[in-house]
């Protein structure tokens, strides 16, 4: 199954994508967070190019488990994404948590300096996100 992942912020957001068997997650894109319809098309359109049923958001969920305005505003975009979307693609939902963290660690691990970061970091936590979600899947519907 083709997934493309959202980590959402505000001023950007990191696109990660499946490879064609949808084992596999890679970067894709970072798509400026403002104005929402431009974002919401153009994510749509990564995920019409990229033949994906599924839309993974990238969830800040507290380490309590509830959510705050953070995931609100994830769940609100979520919304306007819809809109651009085409038939048949569904969006399903990721706790986020430490994405950004492990994401930077992997950056950093493959010898990119903490500057050279800022343009690829949202990538990096959408992969994060992604094979997070890859995983979770694998163990819910017993494919390991």
């Amino acid at each position: 199954m083709k997934a493309v992942a959202v980590d959402y912020g505000e001023a950007r957001m990191g696109l990660a994508g499946t490879d064609a068997l949808g084992m596999l997650a890679h970067p894709v894109e970072t798509v400026a967070g403002r104005p929402w319809p431009e974002a919401a098309r153009r994510i749509a359109a990564v995920v019409g190019e990229r033949g994906a049923e599924v839309v993974v958001m990238g969830l800040p969920v507290r380490m309590d488990g509830t959510e705050g305005t953070a995931a609100e505003k994830v769940r609100r975009f979520a919304e306007e994404l819809v809109r651009h979307l085409g038939a048949g693609v569904r969006i399903e939902y990721q706790d986020e948590y430490g994405s950004t963290l492990e994401a930077a660690a992997d950056l950093r691990a493959s010898g990119r300096k903490a500057r050279r970061q800022r343009p690829v970091i949202d990538q990096a936590a959408a992969v994060v996100i992604l094979r997070d979600w890859l995983e979770a899947r694998r163990v819910r519907e017993g494919l390991d």
